[in-house]
């Protein structure tokens, strides 16, 4: 592949391992430039939508996922490109530690800093280190040499002594700038759950949670150095330009978008609008159904919601009966729960729609977490028998008191509904715990809309709506 130039500057936010304040660190720059007056376009490494909802909210941008595992190396710098127009720089947040990865480092950070040629800024947690981070610095610098090491900053430092100490070892050792020093501060700490973040949507407090951060970082760090290093970006691949969709049908698709279901990658949606679908947006704890023909659920916190989503009981019937009429819907992990009969939460019981037969219970432990790899091996209106498809999985809940289900995949890594199957085929729900990405399951939106546009010529009731 040959070479390309870009007008979009870019800096890659790493750490040495997870929880170092990567996350505080890339909010505060996208909120900071962003009030500079410069166009930040953010990224994430790995599947994660949690983080993504907070650098959208700081960015003012939507977020893009950058993963190896869900997509080709030419898809991903393809992504990156396309997001990257009309933005100024480029600000991505990598995961786990800057080497971390799959088989050896397969699908690392440092592979996408690699892929990207971006300069690696290094978050360091400081806490009882003072002369032996030159020595991790050092280490991390020289275990890929080819990673554009360029710049450290330190994070929870204990003071003016102990940061001249940090400071003075990393700039004789290592020969890279600190750009910045972030002193140790309980009050810069962001509420967590057990997948992490509180969701930026969810969160009463999130706009001033990104403006406390911005108060407290701003005065340690070095904007004008890191844009400075941001500049010396250039993008080492040019990648196929993407994939134009011949729209043949147009078609009306229902997505629950609110508080409750807000796990949705960007690229999916567009994916669905590329195909010749409207996007109807749906708040699940106040809407009744409009008229649609196909509705996608994404993933959320249910549990979290649940009066809310029992109090909305049009709703919830307005959906039951769309599907017995043939209503196309997609659903991925929260939608699949709301889907099913109930779900059992801290010793109660909450009706939910009531089209999958089987109930949700939630468990304190993870059931499901990471990577998965399913093929298709059942009917479905969806994928094609054989296929084989990268998602991720992450859910505390599992299906209990369930009926015999009908299932599209056979679990190849990950754990799916039962260990062995998922994507549950309903009429013409599908639904899964696996999240897919559109760019790793390209005909997917395209199916989708067929599907929908399909149906309401052979039911053109469906279009009508429930509630009218």
């Amino acid at each position: 592949m040959r070479t390309s130039k870009t007008s979009c500057s870019g800096v890659l936010i790493s750490a040495p391992q997870g929880r170092s304040g990567k996350t505080t660190i890339s909010l505060a720059l996208c909120a900071l430039l962003r009030n500079r007056g410069i166009t930040v376009q953010p990224f994430k490494k790995g599947p994660d939508y949690i983080d993504p909802s907070w650098l959208t909210g700081a960015a003012g941008r939507s977020c893009r996922n950058m993963d190896l595992f869900m997509m080709s190396e030419e898809t991903l710098i393809s992504s990156f490109q396309q997001a990257c127009r009309g933005a100024d720089i480029a600000v991505v947040e990598g995961a786990m530690g800057l080497y971390d990865g799959l088989d050896s480092g397969w699908g690392s950070t440092a592979q996408v800093a690699r892929l990207l040629n971006l300069p690696v800024i290094l978050v360091v947690n400081t806490v009882r280190m003072t002369n032996s981070i030159a020595a991790m610095v050092m280490g991390y610098q020289r275990f890929q040499p080819d990673i554009n090491m360029a710049g450290i900053i330190l994070n929870n430092v204990s003071g003016a002594r102990h940061e001249r100490k940090l400071r003075t070892s990393v700039e004789r050792h290592c020969g890279i700038p600190v750009l910045g020093s972030v002193p140790r501060d309980h009050d810069l700490h962001v509420d967590e759950r057990h997948l992490g973040l509180i969701p930026f949507p969810e969160s009463q407090q999130a706009v001033s949670i990104v403006d406390r951060i911005c108060r407290k970082l701003g005065p340690h760090l070095d904007l004008d150095a890191i844009l400075g290093i941001s500049h010396s970006f250039e993008t080492g691949l040019k990648a196929q330009p993407p994939k134009k969709i011949k729209v043949t049908e147009r078609t009306q698709i229902g997505v629950m978008l609110d508080s409750v279901f807000n796990f949705y990658y960007p690229e999916n949606l567009e994916a669905l609008t590329a195909a010749g679908a409207e996007l109807i947006f749906i708040d699940s704890t106040k809407d009744r159904l409009p008229e649609i023909e196909g509705l996608y659920i994404g993933g959320g916190f249910p549990e979290f919601f649940l009066d809310k989503l029992v109090a909305n009981d049009g709703l919830r019937q307005d959906i039951a009966a769309a599907t017995e009429e043939g209503l196309p819907i997609y659903a991925e992990c929260a939608g699949l729960m709301y889907l099913c009969r109930g779900i059992r939460w801290q010793g109660q019981y909450h009706e939910m729609v009531g089209v999958l037969p089987a109930e949700v219970e939630i468990a304190k432990r993870p059931q499901g977490h990471g990577y998965t790899v399913v093929e298709v091996t059942g009917e479905n209106p969806f994928f094609p028998i054989g296929t084989t498809l990268r998602g991720q999985e992450f859910h505390h809940s599992k299906l209990i008191n369930s009926d015999k289900l009908n299932f599209a995949y056979k679990i190849r890594r990950g754990r799916g509904i039962d260990g062995t199957a998922d994507g549950i085929v309903h009429k013409n729900v599908f639904a899964a715990y696996t999240h897919l990405h559109a760019y790793g399951a390209p005909t997917w939106a395209e199916a989708f809309v067929a599907l929908a546009s399909r149906e309401c010529k052979r039911q053109p009731s469906l279009a009508k709506g429930l509630a009218s």
